[in-house]
């Protein structure tokens, strides 16, 4: 058993609202970071509630789960073939802000530093492609001073986000994460859905396997 999350106050919200990009297109709920922007102080506290009751029951919306799709051309490529598009999903702005607020709060709450190896650097603030590459060369480096062999496997998996097993995820996060989060996870994953949009016509929802 773990404690509950600490729940949010309005000027959580406010602040994670001040942090998004008014220019980012909205999801299908039309809901834009401007308008978000502009609500009143009343409409601010019901979202703070919304995003409460999130937290304290472990629930995610079904609403928030539903991504549209946009399909945008890759230039000079055959518009008869898929892999000539880049598909952009779009979420509802009011759901990325929520999963901002809650990073912070599993940045708080959980230490990052004890769960996640030294050598990774995918996917964590202030880690880059240029570090991890300075990294290498002093591992190989090291190895030629010490006149050890130095070996290494270089894999390139495509899509490899997409492709992550959501079964294998979960227990991972079960195993490590106190249990409020990894429910609250768990149902973030499950049964999301999927239009996709193409220049003003749409396909029908499909249910993200």
């Amino acid at each position: 058993m773990s404690l509950p999350i600490k729940p949010l106050s309005p000027k959580e919200v406010v602040a994670a609202i001040a942090h998004t990009n008014v220019l980012k297109a909205p999801g299908y709920d039309l809901i834009s970071g401007k308008v978000l922007k502009e609500l009143p102080k009343k409409a601010i506290t019901l979202l703070t509630i919304l995003y409460d009751s999130m937290l304290r029951l472990s629930y995610y919306p079904l609403l928030w789960k539903f991504a549209q799709i946009v399909m945008v051309p890759k230039p000079g490529k055959p518009i008869n073939d898929v892999t000539s598009y880049r598909p952009i999903s779009l979420l509802p702005i009011p759901s990325k802000i929520f999963e901002k607020i809650l990073l912070k709060r599993l940045r708080s709450d959980v230490d990052f530093l004890a769960l996640l190896p030294d050598y990774q650097f995918g996917f964590r603030a202030g880690h880059s492609t240029i570090h991890q590459t300075h990294r290498i060369v002093h591992e190989i480096a090291k190895s030629l001073r010490g006149k050890r062999l130095c070996t290494a496997v270089f894999l390139d998996v495509t899509q490899a986000f997409d492709k992550v097993w959501h079964t294998g995820l979960l227990y991972k996060i079960k195993t490590t994460l106190p249990s409020p989060y990894y429910l609250l996870l768990k149902s973030y994953l499950h049964t999301r859905f999927l239009q996709v949009k193409y220049n003003g016509s749409y396909s029908t929802c499909h249910e993200v396997l």
